[in-house]
């Protein structure tokens, strides 16, 4: 029997969740929920998804939009399995008493602090580890693009030392509300930024300092990484180990893909649905090697690169599979990474 996932929030990543969720064999999708009546949620109905509200004081707003939903969070829950919160950036955790009410699993996200769930999730990294758990956090977008290539590398030649700088995206692109509009704003100021810490949860041992900068742009964050190797490694033995993962993407800069937008042009003609890529796509051009020191460059699609993770944390959680190399290829094939 397929595992019913509710999925509360349909937002940015909520609605990609969903579509994710939509694609794989060994899941149903129960349901999704609204605070409002937009387009999102029009959408959601016009594609066979059963919508649902919040609360019981938000039923009107939707009647009056004439737009249907089939109740409230509460009702979804009682019809599902387990939960995924993709509701804003701190709101998840005031939703967890609830999931605790009706007994459900539930999955948050990186807006939300590690104690939430007590257990931080990366698929490639500690998959095993969240077998059979009720509660679990996937990391935010920088920090899954960060576990993904700071594993491969350490699993083969050791890092003992890991030096971040993070461009950050400084809003969503239909946040045209947020975000700096003139200005680069270090984020935060004080160093380090809260990704090394949050890279930790993850991966403990690693020695990682990061300092982060918020500019105006919405497309994509961009890395740069100074990593201190155990074993020496040259540009392309490490090209080699990232490119064994199907979620990096290695690319070239001079095949034109010189930047976060003709990265983004370069997903729109591969056909990917809203251009997402839920790979963490690395320069080719940009791994340079002094021996033990390495450096490399790295770009993330914020909207899209913890799409996966989630879909493997649903099937560890749920025991559908203990095996972590079979989630994730279920997970990349569905999806279309590595291809």
């Amino acid at each position: 029997m397929p595992i019913k996932v509710a999925v509360n929030g349909y937002g940015t990543i909520g609605k990609r969740v969903a579509d994710a969720i939509l694609k794989q064999k060994d899941m149903e999708l129960v349901g999704v929920t609204k605070t409002k009546p937009n387009f999102e949620g029009r959408l959601a109905v016009n594609k066979g998804i059963r919508l649902f509200t919040t609360s019981q004081d938000r039923l009107k707003a939707f009647e009056d939009a004439a737009l249907k939903v089939q109740g409230t969070l509460e009702d979804l829950l009682k019809e599902a399995d387990l939960v995924v919160d993709c509701t804003p950036g701190k709101v998840g955790a005031s939703y967890k008493p609830l999931y605790e009410k009706y007994k459900i699993k539930a999955i948050f996200q990186g807006g939300e602090k590690h104690d939430v769930a007590g257990f931080s999730f990366n698929a490639v990294c500690n998959y095993k580890d969240a077998i059979g758990r009720d509660f679990v956090r996937v990391v935010s977008c920088n920090t899954t693009g960060l576990c993904r290539s700071l594993y491969a590398i350490d699993r083969i030649f050791g890092i003992k030392k890991a030096r971040v700088v993070l461009i950050r995206r400084g809003a969503d692109p239909a946040e045209d509300s947020k975000g700096p509009i003139n200005s680069i704003v270090p984020d935060p100021v004080t160093i380090p930024s809260h990704h090394g810490p949050d890279v930790q949860k993850v991966l403990p041992h690693i020695d990682i300092t990061t300092m982060a900068f918020a500019v105006p742009e919405t497309l994509m964050h961009v890395h740069v990484l100074n990593l201190e190797l155990n074993n020496p490694a040259t540009e392309g033995d490490v090209l080699d180990v990232l490119s064994r993962y199907p979620r990096i993407k290695i690319i070239s800069a001079q095949d034109g893909v010189d930047s976060t937008s003709t990265i983004i042009e370069y997903a729109r003609d591969m056909g990917r649905a809203r251009y997402d890529l839920p790979e963490l796509v690395v320069w080719k051009e940009s791994v340079k090697s002094f021996g033990k020191e390495i450096y490399l460059t790295q770009a993330v699609h914020q909207e899209a690169i913890v799409v996966p993770e989630n879909i493997d944390a649903i099937r560890a959680m749920t025991r559908l599979t203990e095996d972590p190399e079979e989630s994730m290829r279920l997970t990349n094939e569905s999806l279309g990474i590595g291809r």
